[in-house]
């Protein structure tokens, strides 16, 4: 009878065994919100307008689109120096990727999307463009 007790008692966890599976759960949740807070979760949106400059497919391991837009006005970030505005992003798709590559010099209004970090095949820039709002030509 004894022997039957000895095998029906279940084992007591270790409260150090315990503490550690916890504490190994509540990190591996810490760090998937801090990784999707800092990698997909979209920080701001807008619109930027301007004359493209180029659209090009680039990358060494993730081949990525990515674009320059040239702003109207002029901003310099050291005093009695002119530099025009410059608005680098990366492009969502191979669709706006071939409308933006053959209409290189034109004007064009861009939605965009501004995570926190760049995750390397999305794009080399923080800046995501999801969309084309209007395209024109610049005398217009």
């Amino acid at each position: 009878m004894d022997e039957l007790k000895k095998q029906e008692a279940p084992k007591k966890k270790s409260p150090v065994k315990r503490f550690f599976r916890w504490f190994i759960i509540i990190l591996l949740l810490v760090l998937g919100i801090y990784v999707y807070w800092q990698y997909f979760f979209v920080f701001g949106e807008g619109v930027k307008s301007g004359h493209l400059n180029f659209a090009v497919k680039k990358g060494n391991i993730f081949k990525t689109y990515e674009g320059k837009l040239i702003q109207e006005g002029i901003k310099s970030k050291v005093v009695g120096s002119i530099q025009s505005n410059e608005f680098e992003f990366s492009i969502k798709t191979k669709e706006i990727f071939d409308v933006l590559s053959v209409n290189s010099g034109k004007i064009f209004d861009l939605h965009y999307k501004e995570f926190k970090g760049v995750v390397p095949w999305r794009g080399n820039t923080i800046y995501l463009v999801d969309s084309i709002i209007a395209m024109r030509d610049p005398g217009q």
